[in-house]
């Protein structure tokens, strides 16, 4: 069975869903294959921030903002390691991205845009998500699939991996794809064949192969490197390797090794909790200082402690002082605390801290040497190791508690290698015709750097994803 397409978007989810509709609207007959029952991929686990500059919501509240503003704060953020072609597509057409997004019935959380603090902050308010976060993206996308498939140009499958491309006669270049559509195997030859496939932060040997670090993943069970595999097969260049960085810390899963609760997770970015715990290596040895108002700081302090795992070691004073304030894990007050402990996995709880270590895997020795020094510092004022300086309380009144963290990834750094017309490249820096790449597929590094930039991963794979649409749609006429 062999069926014919003017496009072929495999991935149907942030960059994959407006690539194929605004091809449809175009005119381009499309085929959007995607291998999960449902559509959305990465944005059912995704807060969905997005990030423009010279919106309407902007202008509508007041602030002034610029596209070259927003170059600045990435170049300062990402220390001019992001791709700066992409990176000017994208901050140029984001304002038009939202604002298409506005026009389509997005809704946008009442208090954006704002200045995000999870990562290192933009100067100027230009963050955007959803009441749903990115739950609200695919709400506007269902709309869109339905206006596109009215057309009877898009064809839709779902529970239909792709496993492979299929290379045109000569060598060089894609003709189309294979899919697994029911019991068999499809042909589907296309003029051009775009890969919206994602991320790989689901598989743990190619993680391991490409950002050379051991997964503990909090991804969408679905990122699991289909494209890029596929795209190595055909000479596509892998980039960003080497780019590696991790999100701060999460609870282990409490039934699936190798995965983190991210649901579950502790409050640990000053700007939203000064820190009241400590935290160790499994040394018992403090390893940054725990108010550090820079994350992007404390993360690439994580990457350098044995398996990026560490653990946040308070006393039930300092469990109860959270009271009044943020908690130490998202939606637990004291009391779910002190219920989990001992009984969640990676929570702990003992009556001295020799105990505690034992029990959470710490060396007993070295945990009570570094509350020790930790205590003094306390005293004094002063903090001579990390120069700490919040230090409100000692680490002295039991029980103890440790919880243990992991370096999690929900995204990956290295993907395919594009152009800046998001055509795949080889490694001698030529494209393979008919073959483009968008969204995570290219790797966070594209668009990031070595950092996290606020908004600088959802806003443009939708941007990259219309515009390529749009772009190969007119080439049909």
């Amino acid at each position: 069975m062999e069926l014919t397409y003017d496009l072929v978007v495999v991935g149907a989810g942030t960059a994959g869903i407006p690539c194929a509709a605004e091809a449809a609207l175009g005119g381009a007959r499309v085929l959007l294959v995607e291998k999960d029952h449902q559509i959305g991929g990465t944005l059912h686990v995704s807060g969905g921030h997005m990030a423009a500059a010279g919106t309407r919501r902007q202008a509508e509240r007041g602030i002034a903002d610029s596209v070259e503003a927003h170059l600045a704060d990435i170049r300062r953020i990402s220390a001019g390691t992001a791709r700066e072609d992409l990176v000017r597509i994208t901050a140029e057409n984001a304002a038009e991205t939202v604002d298409w997004l506005d026009g389509r019935g997005f809704r946008f959380a009442s208090e954006t845009p704002r200045i995000i603090y999870g990562h290192e902050p933009y100067g100027t308010p230009r963050t955007y998500y959803g009441v749903d976060e990115a739950m609200s993206i695919l709400e506007v996308y269902e709309g869109l699939l339905e206006e596109a498939l009215a057309t009877g140009r898009l064809e839709l499958w779902k529970n239909s991996p792709v496993i492979g491309l299929i290379p045109r006669e000569d060598g060089d270049g894609v003709a189309g794809v294979t899919v697994l559509r029911g019991s068999g195997d499809v042909d589907v030859r296309a003029g051009h064949v775009v890969l919206a496939t994602g991320g790989f932060a689901a598989d743990p040997e190619l993680f391991l192969e490409l950002e050379g670090a051991p997964l503990v993943s909090a991804a969408h069970p679905t990122s699991t490197g289909d494209g890029i595999i596929m795209a190595r097969e055909l000479g596509a260049a892998v980039t960003g390797t080497g780019s590696y960085l991790p999100t701060f810390g999460g609870l282990p899963h409490p039934t699936s090794p190798g995965k983190a609760n991210w649901s579950d997770r502790q409050l640990l970015i000053t700007a939203e909790r000064p820190p009241v715990e400590i935290y160790v290596d499994k040394h018992g040895n403090r390893w940054v200082a725990e108010d550090e108002p820079s994350i992007d700081e404390k993360e690439r302090a994580l990457t350098r402690i044995d398996d990026m795992t560490f653990w946040t070691v308070f006393d039930d004073a300092m469990l109860e002082s959270t009271r009044s304030g943020r908690p130490l894990v998202v939606g637990w007050s004291p009391e779910d605390l002190r219920a989990r402990a001992g009984h969640r996995t990676g929570v702990h709880v003992a009556a001295t801290l020799e105990e505690l270590a034992a029990e959470a895997g710490i060396d007993p020795a070295g945990l009570a040497a570094t509350a020790a020094r930790y205590n003094e510092a306390v005293a004094s004022g002063a903090d001579p190791d990390f120069g700490r300086a919040h230090l409100p309380l000692p680490l002295t009144r039991p029980p103890f508690y440790a919880i243990r963290n992991h370096a999690i990834s929900l995204v990956t750094f290295a993907g395919a290698d594009i152009d800046a017309g998001f055509r795949v490249r080889r490694a001698d820096g030529s494209s393979i015709p008919n073959l483009y790449a968008i969204g995570e597929i290219i790797g966070a590094a594209a668009t990031c750097g070595q950092s996290f930039c606020s908004g600088m991963l959802v806003t443009p794979a939708i941007t990259f994803g219309r515009l390529l649409g749009r772009r190969l749609a007119s080439r049909q006429h």
